[in-house]
């Protein structure tokens, strides 16, 4: 086990050392490329605190609807929390990078897409980059859907062009400060307070009361008094010190995160990193107005569609020509910053797995190798569908006083207890299946 131990460490040791050498290499090549090593190391960070306090959308909602466990969607809250907050200093000072988007059903519908998808891969879009970094082969399957399937999902005879130019373009954008004032603390009471926090602490008190609640007061039958119940909901936030910690810091690395590529803007005087290629000379990387998929802050899915774009273009399968590949561009996989942030993700995970002895090859067989397919399926068309995953579509868009991200989580709540009450079936009808062949 020691000897085991040590040698996984070392290998840890050998993936930061490679990311080490890749970030030189950049940097030998062109100092613009700072701009992408940013984005790698941001991805490294995120990928070791997913795995370290096994943060996961899918994990929170199938916890919470199926064995009433409230550890995850805890942690996940409080995540949302502090990322606002730091998101409104961020707003205050204009050292920011975010930006609302459309407010409308499509979200809803995209996010319970999303959400049956992830219960039945057993990962999110964060989630099963970490995960894939553990060696787990369904959660690999998974990804390898969600990049084939969005890039397809949105070349099939025009459909999403006209869903994106009639509908989604029409809809108005709100964020939540615009409703206070034009004064710096607009930010706080909007968009953190009034959008994030409250609805956020609203949520933790229902998952309390009707999950948690039980797990910590000793004898309900009795009367509560108030402090006890307070007690009681503290004891739920701080059940899972490893999912709080992580919670916490992914709250205050998404705000650094934010804040270091809008410095790098600055520094550089530009919009978008599609400037910076252009001046090395990979103008066959951006689209027409010269930018590429460049968000600035976390976000995960859209670099995977352009993956699965890139490679079905050369093995002769051009899915490139519509409004949304257009708009993010198609560049080469080693000189795009989001997809290397998803890579940082994966790499991360693996060095904070293989530190802790954690790391294991997981083959899929069976039935697994179905779920993470069509999993990881749904939830490309859902990310699509509705603009982004659990992490932009959600918790960067909650987080910035976006209310449509509230929208977005509605279909991830509904989608995965769809998910869960499905599994529950499933596996009812398994052991019905297996009771009767006993019989004979």
């Amino acid at each position: 086990m020691t000897n085991s131990l040590e040698k996984n460490k070392i290998w840890a040791m050998v993936v930061a050392g490679l990311l080490v050498i890749v970030s030189l290499i950049y940097f030998s090549i062109n100092i613009f490329y700072i701009y992408l090593v940013v984005y790698i190391w941001f991805g490294v960070i995120y990928g070791m605190l997913l795995q370290y306090g096994r943060f996961c959308m899918a994990s929170a909602l199938r916890d919470l609807f199926g064995l009433g466990v409230t550890r995850m969607f805890a942690g996940i809250m409080l995540a949302v929390i502090i990322f606002s907050i730091i998101m409104a200093f961020l707003e205050t000072i204009k050292m920011t990078t975010f930006h609302t988007g459309p407010f409308g059903g499509f979200r809803i519908v995209g996010g319970l897409i999303f959400g049956i998808g992830m219960v039945m891969s057993g990962g999110c879009a964060s989630g099963t980059l970490y995960k894939c970094g553990e060696g787990n082969g369904t959660s690999m399957l998974a990804l390898t859907a969600i990049t084939i399937s969005q890039a397809v999902f949105v070349n099939i005879g025009g459909y999403f062009d006209k869903f994106t130019t009639i509908y989604v373009e029409n809809l108005p954008e709100y964020s939540m400060s615009e409703y206070i004032s034009t004064a710096p603390m607009s930010y706080f009471i909007g968009n953190s307070l009034l959008n994030t926090i409250i609805p956020a602490i609203i949520l933790l008190i229902i998952a309390y009361v009707i999950w948690g609640r039980k797990s910590y007061i000793s004898n309900t039958n009795l009367k509560i008094t108030l402090s006890e119940e307070i007690s009681g909901f503290f004891q739920m936030l701080a059940a899972s010190k490893k999912t709080v910690i992580a919670g916490l810091l992914i709250g205050i690395a998404a705000g650094a995160h934010v804040f270091t590529i809008d410095a790098l803007r600055r520094y550089f005087d530009i919009e978008n990193f599609g400037e910076l290629l252009k001046n090395m000379g990979y103008s066959c990387d951006i689209n027409s107005n010269g930018r590429i998929f460049d968000p600035g802050y976390w976000y995960i899915t859209t670099q995977e569609a352009q993956l699965g774009a890139w490679f079905l273009k050369h093995i002769g399968i051009n899915t490139t020509s519509n409004l949304f590949f257009n708009g993010v561009g198609v560049p080469f996989p080693l000189r795009n910053p989001a997809l290397w942030m998803s890579l940082g993700i994966i790499f991360g995970a693996s060095i904070m797995a293989l530190w802790n002895n954690e790391f294991k090859i997981k083959i899929p067989k069976g039935e697994f190798i179905v779920w993470g397919l069509l999993g990881g399926t749904l939830m490309g068309i859902g990310a699509r569908a509705g603009m982004g995953c659990n992490i932009g579509a959600f918790f960067i868009r909650v987080a910035g006083g976006d209310p449509s991200g509230w929208l977005f989580g509605l279909g991830l709540a509904i989608g995965s207890l769809i998910g869960v009450k499905f599994f529950d079936w499933w596996t009812t009808r398994k052991l019905d299946n297996f009771d009767d062949f006993g019989d004979l």
